[in-house]
């Protein structure tokens, strides 16, 4: 028996559109009820969310009950992490930060079993091998491993053409956020200057045969990176909607009570 297929892989590949959410909650009781609405691909962010390994596991396993895939962000793109994250579990990988070629080449060597990377040799022990009872996983993991390269400064954006030629990168993910920081708009990811960056960067992976990628809550734009061929596209967070819903909703009420001048509508008592 082989290694689970890794549907979101093969979907990038068949170049189809997939529809992405941050998962930034850090909580497998959430991460269920997102995974629930039918996300093509959720996000467990491991940069910026309060996770760790075992927080991530358990939302691996909740997302596994759904139909979406997860991908995992890890905080930075070192073996030893990358190994016990694919030994958790994840197929998906997305990784901050990336520059230059060199360190493409050294990711892809760190999704990889030897002879063809340094991938620690473990999986007996491990969630991804079903505990050893897929008997071939170590002949076939590497086939369902997909990565993810995020491109988030100038120096990033230069090298797209050198990073997507590496063998083993399926697709490069611009950071918007981080980008306008870079480039001096720091807060401002939607200024023109940085629109036109991102707008070429997408381009430019396109065209080295990548898959592209980006996250934005702006509906407008996300609809904008479609049609210009990105093809993993996050459209918000579970942060950001709980926010936006507990804002909407308290304020719909504020109204109602200050219209009565603070009196329960429609006479009764609290």
């Amino acid at each position: 028996m082989p290694a689970p297929e890794n549907r979101f892989k093969q979907a990038l590949h068949a170049g189809q559109v997939q529809i992405g959410l941050w998962l930034g909650l850090a909580n497998a009781y959430t991460a269920e009820i997102c995974a629930g609405a039918g996300f093509d691909w959720l996000l467990i962010d491991g940069e910026h969310a309060p996770n760790d390994l075992p927080l991530m596991m358990a939302q691996l396993q909740a997302i596994a009950a759904g139909r979406g895939e997860a991908v995992v962000r890890l905080p930075i793109g070192e073996a030893w992490q990358i190994k016990q994250v694919l030994d958790i579990g994840a197929q998906t990988l997305l990784i901050p930060m990336v520059e230059t070629a060199e360190q493409a080449r050294a990711l892809v060597r760190a999704t990889r079993y030897p002879p063809h990377g340094v991938r620690g040799v473990g999986a007996a022990l491990a969630r991804a091998s079903n505990f050893n009872r897929i008997g071939d996983y170590l002949q076939t993991a590497d086939e369902e491993i997909c990565l993810l390269l995020q491109v988030e400064s100038r120096a990033g954006l230069a090298a797209i053409e050198e990073i997507a030629a590496i063998e083993g990168v399926d697709g490069i993910f611009i950071g918007p956020a981080d980008l306008a920081a870079d480039m001096g708009y720091i807060g401002k990811p939607g200024a023109p200057e940085v629109q036109e960056a991102v707008e070429n960067g997408l381009g430019r992976i396109l065209t080295a045969g990548k898959a592209a990628g980006i996250l934005t809550a702006d509906q407008t734009l996300a609809r904008r990176y479609i049609a210009l061929g990105a093809t993993f596209v996050a459209v918000g967070s579970d942060v950001g909607l709980l926010t936006q819903g507990l804002t909407q909703r308290r304020d719909a009420f504020r109204a109602d009570t200050e219209e009565t001048g603070g009196k329960p509508i429609g006479g009764g008592t609290y």
